[in-house]
């Protein structure tokens, strides 16, 4: 379940970095959540997909780059994922800091495995 977890998360970010709305939101169960960095919260793919039409519409959202720290099943058929996160702005080279993250996704089987929870918390790594 690792490697599928690890896939999921994958194309999450891909859909991101693409700009691409529906890609984003189909990876989500009915139920599915995603809390942004703001602390925005969307539930079910409809939401998911309009909220993020809106932001790739009005922003110049940065491309994520990540590293996962972990993946546990915690269940069957239900796992947690933790990465950290940075983000470059379009265009350019460097890491923004200011947009340093670290994302949790829960991992849910259900006819295929679909994202249940995604959280994208700031992190400021301090020291």
């Amino acid at each position: 379940m690792e490697q599928r977890v690890r896939a999921l998360h994958e194309d999450l970010l891909s859909a991101w970095n693409r700009r691409d709305a529906r890609g984003f939101a189909a990876l989500f169960a009915p139920d599915g959540e995603s809390i942004g960095f703001d602390g925005s919260d969307m539930v079910g793919p409809a939401e998911i997909k309009a909220t993020s039409s809106r932001i790739f519409a009005d922003h110049p959202t940065a491309e994520y780059v990540a590293k996962v720290r972990t993946i546990r099943e915690i269940a069957p058929g239900v796992a947690v994922l933790r990465a950290v996160v940075g983000m470059v702005p379009r265009g350019g080279t460097e890491l923004n800091p200011a947009t340093n993250a670290v994302q949790v996704l829960v991992a849910v089987q259900r006819d295929r495995l679909l994202i249940a929870s995604f959280q994208n918390t700031p992190a400021a790594y301090h020291g």
